[in-house]
């Protein structure tokens, strides 16, 4: 038996390109603003990100990576005597 065709608008789905964006854009965008950049609503990215969870990996990877080379950063200029960085870090 064919499947009733329930109308509404297809899924959205990120391609390869967009993913990579993702993951650029998640150290600067939460998800309401990268779903903003993408035209469309969060709850639609967050389905997005269940339904593709490459999505959601590069989303996290990238937030990641930035804390963690601000981080470093942080911890590098401390190190070098920096005392507002240092206040900041302890």
């Amino acid at each position: 038996m064919k499947e009733k065709d329930k109308g509404g608008r297809p899924a959205m789905v990120l391609d390869a390109e967009q993913i990579e964006l993702v993951s650029g854009l998640s150290a600067v965008l939460n998800k309401t603003q990268l779903a903003n950049y993408f035209g469309m609503c969060e709850n639609t990215f967050r389905e997005v990100e269940a339904r593709q969870p490459e999505v959601s990996e590069a989303y996290k990877k990238g937030r990641n990576q930035k804390i963690a080379a601000i981080g470093n950063n942080l911890v590098a200029q401390a190190l070098e005597g920096n005392l507002t960085a240092s206040m900041f870090y302890l």
